[in-house]
């Protein structure tokens, strides 16, 4: 026994020697990399083969061109080269003529002299955390709507004008909504959705992360999204305004971490969702911190900002939630996309109070850009997986005004993208002024349903000049607000009576 342990110690540390004499080298780490190339010499392309037929009737509508050469494939022998002299290529671009791939560094050495290539460029990988805004009062799903989430229910869509729309028959008939969020679990069968199966409007499904048609899965951010566009609750209260409208659905972000992958992804589904026919693109999503420094938000930095820019240069509107770091005092600004010029930035706005919730992002973007541009309400009822939650966030406002453009665009259906841009502003509370917490305030259906043109918007206040002071005083009007009218329900009357048998008093 003896023996046979000191001949295993012996042949142990035989190993350990020979181990020291040829070190095993480790494979260099591969990381990610973007590759752009110089041209598309030769590539030939057919419009009516790749788009569909939607995406060239929005085309048409807006006096596009049918394509350009953003469109056209990139060269198959400059990603041959890129896929030979890598690990793995991970996205290929048309509009961007470039391609993502891993790599080590000498790899990404070595394509740099490679004919055909502009650049390569490394792109970090920094794991994130969640970007959505977490609600310290959100309702679980499946539990009993209470008579204020069903009245709030009511507001998120009558605070818009949900009325004025339902009385000019729009409903964002004809118009189709590409939603790009983290997975829409139980949206294939929840009862809220039950209309869209019917009719089939869910056009397009794709999950980005796992190129797979499926994105039932991966989290509820995206059903809950979906629902505050065209989702109902039971007794048929619309939770959106855009119920009439078709659907593309892409799942582009991981729940609880965000890498620059995930701006691929994004990148990836706007050029499918621009094949596809989409005429608004909704992403409740946003890239901040430790990805980026506030001054770098100038709608030129980012991949996803440049990405969107492209969409609306083909005649898609980009709507894109402010963000939720309005009250953290080392960002407080609108993330990316919604830094873009011609990104639509929604922020979110109390319910109660009709002002600025102090989590919603505020502008200006660099450069003393106008962001966010509108606002909606920032807490909202929405279908999630077993019922309904009252939840909170930018993200939920953003289909709000996703659904009125939807409307709009319904009724004039060949305004180009930057001129419904333009109206939606103009039809806001605050228009023809702004601040930096509310945009031009809450767009108000009533501008585009009234025949007859609205009132000039009257000065709100005075400027007097007093030596070398301006001061600024504000008239009593401006301080008037319109009375609404508050829904009663039988379980209202119990809750403020003793048993719900006590009268109320007088």
């Amino acid at each position: 026994m003896r023996f046979r342990i000191q001949l295993i110690a012996l042949l142990l540390v035989g190993n350990v020697v020979a181990g020291v004499k040829n070190p095993v080298h480790a494979t260099p780490p591969a990381t990610r990399y973007w590759v752009s190339f110089r041209d598309k010499a030769g590539q030939h392309f057919r419009p009516r083969a790749y788009f569909s037929a939607a995406a060239q009737a929005r085309r048409q509508r807006q006096h596009l061109p049918p394509a350009d050469s953003t469109d056209f494939p990139v060269r198959p022998d400059y990603v041959a080269a890129v896929r030979a002299a890598t690990d793995t290529v991970t996205l290929v671009s048309r509009w961007f003529n470039a391609v993502a791939c891993r790599a080590t560094a000498a790899q990404a050495a070595a394509l740099r002299h490679v004919p055909g290539i502009l650049s390569v460029t490394p792109w970090p990988e920094n794991p994130l955390l969640p970007a959505a805004h977490t609600s310290t009062g959100a309702a679980e799903a499946g539990g009993p709507l209470t008579s204020a989430d069903r009245s709030l229910a009511r507001r998120q869509a009558a605070s818009l004008g949900a009325a004025d729309f339902r009385r000019a028959r729009l409903n964002g008939r004809g118009v189709r909504i590409a939603i790009f969020d983290v997975g829409f679990n139980g949206a294939d069968q929840h009862p809220a959705f039950a209309h869209l199966r019917r009719r089939g409007a869910i056009v397009a499904t794709y999950d980005f992360l796992r190129r797979t048609p499926a994105v039932y899965q991966g989290g509820n951010h995206g059903t809950e999204v979906l629902s505050c566009i065209a989702g109902r609750l039971p007794d048929s209260t619309r939770l959106g305004l855009a119920e009439g409208a078709e659907f593309l659905l892409a799942r582009t972000e991981q729940m609880y971490r965000e890498k620059y992958a995930e701006e691929e992804a994004w990148l990836a589904a706007a050029e499918w969702a621009d094949r596809n026919g989409a005429d608004i693109i909704n992403s409740s999503l946003g890239y901040t911190t430790r990805r980026y420094f506030p001054e770098q938000m100038n709608g030129r930095t980012s991949l996803v900002a440049r990405a969107a820019e492209l969409a609306v240069r083909k005649g898609i509107l980009v709507v894109n939630a402010a963000g939720n770091d309005g009250d953290d005092p080392q960002w407080r600004t609108v993330g990316t996309p919604a830094d873009g010029d011609s990104v639509l930035a929604v922020g979110g706005i109390d319910p109660d109070t009709y002002l600025h919730l102090d989590f919603s992002s505020y502008g200006p973007a660099p450069g003393q850009r106008l962001k966010p541009n509108v606002s909606a309400f920032g807490v909202v009822v929405a279908a999630a997986p077993g019922g309904y939650v009252r939840t909170e966030g930018t993200s939920f406002a953003s289909p709000l005004v996703a659904g009125f453009a939807a409307c709009v665009w319904q009724q004039q259906r060949n305004l180009t993208a930057m001129q419904l841009f333009a109206q939606l502003q103009q039809s806001a509370s605050l228009y023809p002024y702004f601040d930096y917490a509310h945009g031009y305030g809450l767009p108000r259906a009533s501008f585009f349903t009234t025949p007859s043109a609205p009132p000039p918007a009257s000065a709100s206040f005075d400027l007097v000049r007093q030596d070398s002071v301006l001061a600024v005083l504000i008239r009593p009007e401006a301080a008037y607000v319109p009375a609404y009218t508050l829904p009663l329900f039988a379980d209202s009357v119990q809750a403020t009576t003793a048993g719900g048998h006590r009268p109320l008093p007088r």
